[in-house]
């Protein structure tokens, strides 16, 4: 089995390492193209106005200037040649990818794509909590990644549907299980606008994040709940967006 693997972190990411050997413990043909700077939250973008620059740091492994999805793009269509890859990995990156997450997610992307083109592909991620931020408990993700990506390539991925995999801010030993779960969803209000000045007293911006002072509690049955109960949680997410409940609601607009 050829896997190809890819991340949002960048080429230099300790995640990135991660799921190599995952990938390694899954196959002996593991080949890594990821991006050469971090693209976290870049989403689905595709480099279209810039040319992308490739360059071989290693044996099977490239950096890409340009985004998660020009490295799938880049990998099973360029640098495998002829042999496209039978499955991608994503990842792992540092912090989940839950709730809202996948819109904003590059890791997300980067699984997406391969399943744009026809192949098996999981993203995962690694939770992390205040006092592990600087460390992550990358353990969880490699004691419980391989088995997971088996059992499910073991039923079979659905051509439109990408896999995408979060491990709790636990030890390994800690983790209660693996449970499907559905996309969840948080209160925006963490997100806020942070202005500051540069040396010249011109204004400038980061988009950050802010500790709520009232905690939501998520709803049984997300990836939100999951990862706050320990658990690993496996959302399968479709390509196909379509709210058919509100497109009935519409054809009865346009009879």
């Amino acid at each position: 089995m050829r896997i190809l693997c890819t991340n949002d972190d960048g080429i230099h990411a300790p995640g990135l390492k991660i799921i190599e050997d995952i990938a390694r413990k899954l196959s002996d043909d593991v080949w890594v193209v990821a991006p050469e700077l971090d693209q976290s939250g870049v989403s689905h973008s595709l480099s279209l106005n810039d040319p992308m620059r490739l360059r071989e740091v290693g044996p099977r492994h490239f950096a890409v200037r340009g985004t998660p999805t020009d490295c799938v793009i880049m990998g099973s269509r360029h640098v495998l040649g002829d042999t496209r890859p039978d499955l991608v990995l994503s990842g792992v990156n540092k912090g989940r990818n839950a709730a809202e997450d996948v819109v904003y997610s590059g890791t997300i992307a980067g699984a997406l794509e391969g399943t744009i083109l026809g192949l098996p592909s999981f993203a995962l991620s690694q939770e992390f909590t205040l006092e592990t931020r600087q460390k992550p408990l990358w353990d969880t993700a490699l004691a419980f990644g391989p088995d997971v990506i088996r059992s499910v390539i073991k039923l079979g991925v659905p051509r439109d549907t990408v896999i995408n995999v979060n491990f709790p801010a636990c030890m390994p030993e800690e983790v209660k299980g693996v449970v499907v779960t559905r996309q969840g969803k948080r209160n925006q209000g963490f997100l806020r606008v942070d202005e500051r000045r540069d040396g010249r007293g011109n204004p400038y911006y980061w988009i950050g994040f802010e500790r709520l002072s009232v905690v939501d509690v998520p709803a049984e049955g997300t990836d939100l709940a999951a990862l706050a109960a320990h658990y690993v949680s496996v959302t399968p997410l479709r390509l196909d967006r379509t709210d058919d409940a509100f497109s009935d609601k519409l054809r009865t607009v346009w009879k």
